[in-house]
């Protein structure tokens, strides 16, 4: 072996923390190797920016689609990159369908996925978490022998596994470090009464007010920086000072309508965001957020789609993941008076 390969397996055996021996073995295709771990060492090297050796390519198990609403929130790329991963290691060839303002939509995603005879789907944050779509076009691909998991957006009348954040209990998270904080006035910015996640939040949101003894301002919006912006307004008129907001995008929308009324962030307004991405330690302040468990929901999400399709009864049911709260520099004590 060369000393630019010793060098380059050092690397990866480092990126992915195992050990120089477990890479080769990997990197040679060799078998003896968890699924995990494999995983692990061919992450490093696409992370490295090395070509995977044709060795430790794998025959595709078969392809799985991925349905996912647009990619400007970051939470979404984020969830995609997790399940791509983890498919991946399972040998399964991730195929991403986007649904965007002007494309295509679910139901047609859906019907090309299936033409391309799919093992299975996973939906994230799609028609099932609208409460005025149709679910039964769920009923129809079941039907059809193709099996589904559902993130973000629970729905009764769906026979599916769901994986769901607790949307209540990160709405009331925020509520109560902003109360710890002193805050006394504090509002809600969420997206459309019709989803989901925004029932949840609000339903949290307005139990961990009523608490405390306050009264709930709540304004209803879009789940973007517009959205977030408009709606931290109407809330600001209202004399909140603190700001919990149904995303990141939202929140970052709400810092700048605060500025815009020449506010500081945060020694005069507040603001919580939902989600959390990379990115937020960056932002002007660090954005204090309710972090998802992405990674744990992907691999849960995974796994529930892979019992089915090898075999195993399907698990009718709501897999429900504890968020945590990300203190950054976006909060602080109330201002006085």
């Amino acid at each position: 072996m060369t000393a630019a390969l010793t060098a380059r397996l050092a690397d990866i055996a480092v990126q992915a923390e195992v050990s120089e021996a477990t890479a080769s073995r990997v990197l040679n295709g060799r078998p003896g190797v968890a699924a995990a771990t494999r995983q692990r060492v061919l992450a490093a090297v696409d992370v490295l920016g090395y070509e995977r050796p044709a060795r430790a390519r794998q025959r595709s198990a078969g392809l799985v689609g991925l349905v996912i609403p647009e990619l400007t929130n970051p939470i979404f790329p984020a969830f995609a990159q997790v399940i791509e991963q983890s498919l991946s290691g399972y040998g399964f060839t991730p195929v991403l369908g986007t649904r965007m303002l002007g494309g295509a939509t679910e139901d047609e995603l859906v019907g090309q996925l299936v033409e391309r005879d799919v093992s299975g789907i996973i939906f994230l944050s799609g028609l099932h978490a609208d409460l005025t779509a149709d679910p039964s076009r769920y009923a129809r691909l079941a039907a059809r022998g193709v099996p589904f998991v559902l993130i973000n957006g629970y729905n009764d009348e769906i026979s599916a596994p769901f994986v769901s954040p607790d949307d209540e209990a990160a709405a009331a998270m925020a509520v109560e470090h902003l109360r710890q904080l002193g805050h006394e006035r504090i509002g809600l910015a969420v997206g459309p009464e019709r989803f989901v996640p925004t029932r949840r939040k609000v339903a949290g949101f307005t139990r961990a007010m009523q608490r405390c003894g306050a009264e709930p301002s709540i304004r209803h919006t879009l789940f973007t920086v517009e959205g977030g912006h408009a709606a931290a307004g109407a809330l600001l008129d209202a004399g909140c000072t603190g700001l919990v907001c149904g995303s990141d995008p939202m929140a970052l929308g709400a810092v700048r309508a605060a500025r815009q009324r020449g506010l500081a962030v945060p020694r005069e307004v507040s603001v919580v965001g939902y989600d959390d991405s990379e990115f937020n330690a960056f932002t002007d302040p660090p954005l204090t957020t309710v972090r998802q468990p992405v990674r744990a929901m992907a691999d849960a999400a995974v796994h529930a789609l892979l019992e089915p399709m090898g075999g195993s009864p399907r698990a009718d049911t709501e897999f429900v993941f504890q968020p945590e709260l990300v203190v950054r520099g976006s909060t602080a004590h109330a201002p006085r008076g």
